[in-house]
């Protein structure tokens, strides 16, 4: 059977990550750690289309749910155009997640879409989903965010252990059966 919509559970997979288990804490504009102002569930857009303003009133739950609702929908529909028709609910689930958190581009031009598309059960898998742990806006630190060997060069993203927990919990669920 061909899956194109995510599970009941995701809602409480995205607050876990999106809002520490607890939405009510994100219900008026905040900055997430690219600098994008952010509202509910992690999302930039209201459900009319319309970008979230730090100056923004706060929303209610309810709002929040709906907006996330309304966003899946179109992560969902990408997700399912970009995949084979060969993966299980929790495959979709966690490559929904991941289009959500990083992006459709970044799904669509990523070497997990090609692993994926190829095999959906290749257990390289796990280490495409571990390349998307780096974000935030490259403020300097004073750190080697990246590995790289060298100290807060120009546009540095950092390695956001946020990103790692997310990542890993994504592969997880991807390999759950």
């Amino acid at each position: 059977m061909k899956i194109t919509k995510v599970s009941n559970g995701f809602i409480h997979h995205v607050e876990k990550f999106e809002c520490g288990g607890n939405v009510t804490k994100y219900l008026k504009p905040y900055k997430c750690p690219a600098g994008i102002p952010t509202i509910g569930f992690g999302n930039t857009f209201y459900e009319d289309g319309t970008k979230v303003k730090l100056t923004d009133p706060a929303i209610t739950k309810e709002r929040a749910i709906k907006i996330l609702q309304v966003a899946m929908s179109y992560f969902e529909k990408q997700v399912d155009s970009y995949t084979t028709d060969k993966v299980n609910q929790n495959q979709f689930d966690a490559l929904v997640d991941f289009a959500y958190n990083a992006g459709v581009g970044a799904l669509k031009a990523s070497t997990l879409l090609k692993k994926v598309n190829a095999n959906p059960n290749d257990p390289t898998i796990a280490n495409e989903f571990m390349k998307w742990v780096f974000g935030g806006d490259g403020t300097k630190n004073k750190k080697d965010d990246d590995g790289d060997g060298l100290i807060d060069e120009a546009g540095e993203k950092q390695k956001l252990n946020g990103l790692v927990n997310r990542r890993k919990a994504e592969s997880d669920l991807y390999f759950t059966k």
